[in-house]
C-alpha cells in the first residue's frame, strides 16, 4: 500500500496519527508538495479522481481518499488498538463525537486558517470574511468540547478514539494563525495537553509551519 501524504495539512496529519497509535509502519509514504501542485497533476487526478490528500492506494489498485474513510479501512486491516468502537453502543457514541468534532470544530477552524493565513493564498482563493466567521464558529464550539471533557477523560469515553484525533488536529491547526482556545476552558486544556503528550503525537504533528 501507498499513502500519499503532505506534512502540514491537517487531514493527512489525522491519518499519520491514527497509524502511529496502531503501530502501522508497513505502508509506503509518498510525500507531495501542494504548493507545487503535485496533487493536481494529470497522473494523480487519473488515479484518485480528485486533488485530495491524503490518499491511499491499495495493492490491488483500489484508491481511497477522505481521511476518515482511510482510517476506517486501516481499522479493519489493523484492528488493535480499537479506535472506532467495539460494541454497537460504543461505535455510535464514537461516531457522534467524531462528527461533532469534525463538523463543529475541525472544519470551521481549518477554513479559518485556509482563508486567513498569507502562505495559503497559493492554494486558496481567500475570503477573510469567510475565514473570520469560521474561526469564531470553531471557537464557540470549543465550549461544547470543554463541557464534554468535564465529564469524560476523552471525547467519546474512557479511552482515546478517532474522535480525539479529529478534534485535536483541527484545534492544533489553528496555531498557524496563533489561534488559542480560551484559558477558562480548563477541561479542554487538560485534554489538549494529554494529546500532545502521547507518543503518537509526533507522527501527527507537522515538522514545521509557515510563519503567519
Amino acid at each position: 500500500m501507498k499513502l500519499y501524504d503532505t506534512p502540514l495539512a491537517p487531514n493527512p496529519r489525522r491519518v499519520r496519527w491514527f497509524m502511529a497509535e496502531k503501530g502501522v509502519d508497513d505502508i509506503e509514504i509518498v510525500s507531495l508538495n501542494l504548493i507545487k501542485g503535485e496533487h493536481k497533476t494529470p497522473d494523480y487526478l487519473a488515479k484518485f479522481g480528485m486533488p485530495n490528500v491524503p490518499a491511499l492506494e491499495l495493492d490491488d489498485g483500489t484508491t481511497i481518499t477522505e481521511s476518515v474513510a482511510i482510517c476506517r479501512y486501516l481499522e479493519s486491516r489493523y484492528p488493535e488498538p480499537n479506535l472506532f468502537g467495539r460494541t454497537p453502543e460504543e461505535t455510535a457514541v464514537i461516531e457522534m463525537w467524531l462528527r461533532r468534532a469534525e463538523m463543529m470544530v475541525a472544519t470551521p477552524l481549518m477554513l479559518g486558517v485556509r482563508h486567513t493565513h498569507p502562505a495559503l493564498a497559493a492554494l486558496e482563493q481567500q475570503n477573510p470574511v469567510i475565514g473570520d466567521y469560521n474561526k469564531q464558529a470553531g471557537l464557540r464550539a470549543l465550549k461544547m468540547l470543554d463541557r464534554r471533557l468535564a465529564e469524560s477523560e476523552w471525547l467519546a469515553g474512557e479511552r482515546l478514539t478517532i474522535a480525539d484525533i479529529i478534534g485535536f488536529v483541527g484545534l492544533d491547526f489553528g496555531r498557524l494563525i496563533k489561534l488559542a482556545p480560551p484559558p477558562e476552558l480548563t477541561h479542554l486544556g487538560r485534554w489538549a495537553e494529554a494529546m500532545r503528550s502521547r507518543p503518537a503525537a509526533r507522527a501527527g504533528m507537522p515538522a514545521a509551519a509557515p510563519a503567519a
